[in-house]
């Protein structure tokens, strides 16, 4: 089933905390500095603030009288229960607080401050007034029925779960079990062995789950932020095991989880590891050239690879390359950007190598905060004031299980968000070699999620523009990791397709088509044409050069 979009309304990506934020980092100085200058600000604009507070103070008188002046957002689930709308007190609290919500973004969006200062307000002041939520008290309606239904115990509950996360979840709240999930008992579990290994990785190979499999292998390149098992949380959701059932013969990278030791790690590491592991791929199986898929940085890594590949003449080594909501064009607009003026990226740079490492916890703190509401504050009301154990979740116990970049990683990272130098020839040099991603001639399928706060999707489509051969985008209508793990058969699954790509994401948005259900179907059409020739399934994994060592998911992923 197949209709048009909405023509006025695409997708608006993310405009206050994405990926770069996680990478650089918001320091606390910052915030500050801007409350001091939204401050001053109406210290000496008194009679612009006295207006406004009066507005503010109209509108809560009409408040106390009961009427109903805002209605909370569509997507907002803080205030579901019918408390908030039928009893008085709760109605009146409500309506008091999107008051004051609608008039500080007023306050703001009417000032005569700057508009990057404006920027920066409305992100500071989006946090903390989600921090300042009805919904966050012990008065939420929810938590004062389940007081009540446990007699008082959701109260001791709760309180245990605080200290316990004060003392080793760095303050925040779990959003999931951490004896929920174990790696290689019910995640991972997909039959394969580790047939190479170098320091930075460990390469697997799965056994296949279909009679005959295509020549030509896929290699996948996760992301060196989080672990490979996203494409195999379980049978259910397991891109892998969808592959494999489909005669595609499929190889991992798992990356090794850096410590201080391994500080020196930058992006060329990387690619010359990679460059490693296709090589083992290519002997063990026999063909030519392999197909590529990298998910996030790993599609960072893999475009690296084929551009170095393509400067010394040796770009036929690899067919096609498929890129899931990867970042190559790292113009992003967003509040928190403005944040990392040099000082900023300067003093990142110098924490991680003084430590060796940027700590994947922190960063996921920080992903954490690009949707409080969903992230932080959902998890304070159930695990706090309804003293509940947060649900298990297989995504998000992946989410959690993070990983840390080396030093030097983290630098190139850094000098990627600052100058973007994929986006022009020769502006990045990896190996000893310039990129040039125009002359990258292999043919490419990129993936964006209409909903990704991490990597914006009108950039994903920009990359998507950088590279030469012939390219095609799908939009899927999730988020970040959803996006990817989108199986058929979710009811909820669409993507919106459009084979012209134009130079503007809006435009080419205009003139797409919906289709319900999941891309994957696509996509394997599009790979299985680019795969080579069905042939017997072989019975061993690995091959005198390079014999099967441990079972999959092997040791590296098993390093926290």
């Amino acid at each position: 089933m197949k209709d048009k979009p909405t023509k006025a309304v695409a997708p608006t990506p993310a405009t206050y905390i994405n990926v770069q934020s996680a990478i650089t980092g918001v320091r606390g100085r910052d915030l500050i500095s801007t409350l001091r200058s939204v401050g001053r600000h109406g210290l000496r604009h008194p009679f612009y603030t006295a207006r406004h507070m009066l507005e503010l103070g109209g509108q809560l008188g009409r408040v106390l009288l009961g009427d109903t002046l805002h209605q909370p957002g569509s997507r907002d689930n803080r205030f579901s229960d019918p408390a908030w709308s039928h009893n008085p007190f709760y109605r009146r609290g409500l309506q008091a607080y999107l008051a004051w919500q609608k008039q500080t973004r007023r306050w703001i969006e009417e000032s005569s401050l700057s508009e990057d200062d404006r920027t920066r307000a409305h992100f500071l002041f989006t946090l903390l007034n989600d921090a300042v939520s009805p919904s966050n008290t012990l008065l939420n309606p929810l938590a004062v029925k389940e007081v009540f239904n446990s007699g008082g115990l959701s109260l001791v509950r709760g309180l245990g779960h605080l200290l316990d996360d004060l003392r080793h979840n760095n303050g925040m709240p779990r959003q999931v079990e951490k004896d929920a999930f174990e790696v290689g008992r019910n995640l991972a579990t997909t039959p394969g062995a580790v047939v190479f290994r170098n320091e930075l990785m460990e390469l697997i190979q799965y056994k296949s789950m279909s009679e005959k499999q295509y020549a030509r292998p896929l290699l996948i390149v996760p992301p060196q932020i989080n672990k490979f098992y996203v494409f195999d949380l379980n049978p259910a959701n397991s891109y892998v095991q969808y592959m494999l059932k489909n005669n595609l013969q499929v190889f991992m990278i798992s990356w090794r989880n850096p410590d201080p030791r391994h500080r020196e790690w930058g992006l060329s590491s990387y690619v010359a590891a990679l460059e490693e592991a296709m090589n083992a791929c290519r002997s063990i199986t026999g063909s030519r050239d392999v197909n590529l898929m990298g998910a996030c940085a790993g599609g960072l890594t893999m475009a690296a690879l084929q551009g170095h590949l393509q400067a010394k003449r040796q770009l036929r080594r690899v067919h096609s390359a498929t890129y899931l909501v990867s970042l190559l064009d790292t113009q992003l607009e967003s509040a928190a950007s403005l944040f990392a003026d040099e000082e900023t990226l300067e003093s990142a740079k110098r924490r991680s190598y003084q430590h060796g490492v940027l700590d994947g916890a922190e960063m996921g703190r920080i992903f954490a905060w690009m949707r409080p509401n969903d992230l932080v504050w959902n998890y304070f009301v159930n695990n706090y004031l309804l003293g509940k154990t947060p649900p298990p979740f297989d995504i998000l116990y992946w989410n959690n299980d993070t990983t840390r970049l080396p030093a030097a990683l983290h630098g190139d990272l850094l000098d990627f968000f600052k100058y973007n130098p994929l986006a022009h020839p020769a502006g990045l040099e990896v190996c000893g070699t310039p990129i040039d991603l125009g002359k990258i001639t292999v043919d490419s399928f990129h993936v964006g999620g209409h909903n990704d706060h991490i990597t914006p999707w009108d950039a994903v489509y920009r990359s998507a523009l950088l590279l030469g051969g012939e390219r095609r985008f799908v939009l899927s209508n999730s988020g970040h990791v959803q996006s990817i793990i989108n199986p058929p058969g979710n009811p909820k699954a669409h993507y919106v397709l459009n084979p012209k790509l134009s130079g503007d994401p809006r435009a080419w948005y205009y003139d797409a088509e919906k289709t319900e259900g999941s891309w994957w179907p696509l996509w394997l059409d599009w790979m299985q044409a680019r795969s080579g020739a069905l042939r017997e399934t072989g019975t061993t994994l690995g091959s005198a050069s390079y014999p099967a060592m441990e079972p999959a998911p092997g040791n590296y992923v098993l390093v926290r």
